[in-house]
């Protein structure tokens, strides 16, 4: 196939478009942006988690602490109506002793569960204070998400906007280019390799192997607009003042 060589000079150009455009393509899918969302989700989810577990626990308390004044309720009316029959008169003796120690009974037990109330309460208190960290980290993580999304979509959009420039670029090249030595440039790249590599210091400049005195020489030979393939990688080697030819 002969092309002409200032033809087949864009072929570098027309790789290293499709590098810029293949490196951006990496950069938009490895943002740093996505590591940090990813860890500041774990953060945001270990926060709620926790408020969870400290409304779990604040419901439970609550149920604790009616249950606890329930029963004190109970108690305080039982010991109303004990102490009104005791201030009444009329009972037997052995009634009235009766009436006395069960009224220190359930004083006893009354302040027993009102001290059990008063710990319920320190732990609510102490629940509360920790739904509210919770709660201030939940609200100071979500700013700090919405603020690194922001920049993430500005990243986002950077890269966008080269990989259009490149890409316009790239359409421009191969618009130039023959189709016949096009499409052996593009049969490389969709087999995952270099299309093409500029011959320099006796290295293809696509796979870097060195090519040998006597294949130098036979590309020495060719005429400038012949089309010349790297035995070793099928790139086409693009020649040039610096080939050394």
């Amino acid at each position: 196939m002969k092309v002409d060589a200032g033809i087949q000079r864009l072929l570098l150009d027309l790789a290293t478009a499709d590098t810029d455009i293949a490196r951006l393509d990496h950069r938009s899918t490895h943002l740093a942006e996505d590591a940090e969302l990813a860890d500041l989700d774990k953060r945001l989810e270990a926060a709620r988690d926790d408020l969870v577990r400290a409304e779990i626990s604040a419901e439970d308390l609550t149920r604790e602490y009616r249950r606890i004044e329930g029963e004190v309720t109970g108690m305080t009316a039982r010991e109303a109506r004990d102490a009104e029959l005791l201030t009444g008169g009329g009972l037997a003796p052995k009634a009235l002793s009766e009436l006395q120690h069960e009224l220190t009974s359930l004083a006893r037990r009354r302040e027993a569960f009102e001290d059990d109330m008063l710990g319920v309460m320190e732990q609510q208190e102490a629940l509360a204070a920790e739904q509210q960290r919770a709660g201030a980290t939940i609200s100071h993580l979500n700013g700090e998400l919405a603020t690194l999304s922001e920049r993430r979509a500005a990243a986002l959009g950077e890269i966008e906007a080269d990989r259009a420039v490149a890409a316009r670029r790239r359409d421009e090249l191969a618009a130039e280019i023959t189709p016949d030595l096009l499409a052996i440039y593009d049969r490389q790249r969709a087999a995952g390799r270099v299309g093409a590599g500029l011959l320099r210091a006796r290295r293809c400049g696509a796979c870097r192997m060195e090519l040998d005195r006597g294949t130098l020489a036979s590309i020495a030979a060719k005429e400038p607009d012949d089309v010349v393939q790297c035995e070793e990688c099928g790139a086409v080697l693009v020649r040039t003042a610096e080939s050394g030819l």
